[in-house]
């Protein structure tokens, strides 16, 4: 592995070029997704010295103590949280110049490689997540306009819209207007285009180019901070990152069963449509939803019922493995809107 300029990175992660050139560094970032009460769940850290903002799990790679990335972050985010990561995959490496960078910094150029994790542990391991300065907290107070199980967020029409229409007027008439107002209609679903729930990382890409998230001003971006939070902040480009594992996993549950990573060996058809709603941010007819599961071959009965909701028992269910071997698309294809 080789870093820009064809030096590859030291033992702690950092290769510095030769005259004093730029050091980069690679690190390893983790969107670690739990689902838990309803609520989808993102592992984020203490920040320290950062203005108190949440984090995710970061941890340089390391070439002299771990042989893959992989193996390197698995280790950094057992170090940090003491959570052992099930299911795991790389997103995208982010490089961006100036977005890792500290005050005072002049020669380190930090590049992450972006990794999606599920897990299941979140109920158990919350006191031990606390004592080593991490907490799960729901996805939705960083993203607050993907969240549409009770219907479009007031927020998008009454603040989001009218600020981005603020920003496509700014921009001279002609071809460059044009695009910011088809990109406001595909990422947002305004005039006669549907919401499409896969959008995540445009939407907030827009929002950051449009100066209307908190971190377009702290990376220079626009000059001032917006009137108005749209969410809460993350450090550096943490935000980003995790709304593009947000996006990677709203569309992987459509065609791979990676949702059952987030599910008890036993569960209620209702706790699975429960689930996927958290992560869809979408509200899902019981029936069709049933149908469709029914229709996939996803699960298959245990023949016991449970009583945990107080009310009727319900028929506990668990998924059924043999899908992955008879078709290669096996996931929940959810419909539109």
């Amino acid at each position: 592995m080789t870093t820009a300029g064809g030096v590859g990175p030291s033992a702690g992660g950092a290769g510095a070029t030769a005259g004093g050139a730029e050091i980069v560094e690679i690190g390893l970032n983790a969107a670690i997704v739990a689902v838990a009460g309803g609520s989808p769940l993102i592992l984020v850290v203490s920040a320290e010295g950062s203005l108190q903002r949440d984090g995710l799990p970061f941890g340089p790679f390391d070439p002299a103590r771990h042989r893959t990335f992989e193996t390197s972050l698995r280790d950094s985010v057992e170090k940090q949280t003491a959570l052992s990561l099930g299911y795991i995959e790389q997103l995208y490496t982010f490089g961006d110049r100036g977005r890792h960078r500290l005050p005072g910094e002049t020669a380190k150029h930090m590049v992450s490689v972006g990794y999606l994790a599920l897990t299941r542990s979140e109920a158990e391991d919350g006191g031990r997540l606390a004592a080593q300065g991490a907490a799960f907290r729901d996805w939705y107070r960083y993203l607050p306009w993907e969240d549409w199980r009770t219907g479009r967020p007031k927020l998008i029409d009454e603040i989001i819209v009218p600020a981005l229409s603020r920003w496509e007027q700014s921009a001279a008439a002609g071809d460059r207007a044009a695009a910011r107002a088809a990109r406001i209609r595909l990422a947002f679903g305004t005039g006669d285009l549907p919401w499409d729930e896969e959008r995540v990382l445009e939407r907030y890409e827009l929002l950051y180019e449009a100066g209307l998230v908190a971190e377009a001003a702290e990376d220079g971006h626009v000059a001032a901070r917006p009137d108005v939070a749209l969410g809460q902040t993350m450090r550096h480009d943490h935000r980003r990152i995790f709304a593009t594992a947000v996006a990677r996993l709203r569309g992987k549950i459509k065609y791979r069963p990676v949702i059952f990573e987030l599910m008890p060996p036993d569960f209620t058809l209702t706790a699975l449509q429960t689930t996927v709603e958290a992560i869809s941010g979408r509200h899902l007819h019981k029936q069709n939803f049933r149908r469709l599961v029914e229709a996939n071959a996803l699960v298959e009965p245990t023949g016991d019922m449970s009583i945990a909701t107080g009310g009727r028992p319900a028929a506990l269910f668990r998924f059924r493995r043999q899908v992955l071997a008879e078709r290669p698309s096996a996931g929940l294809k959810l419909g539109g809107r």
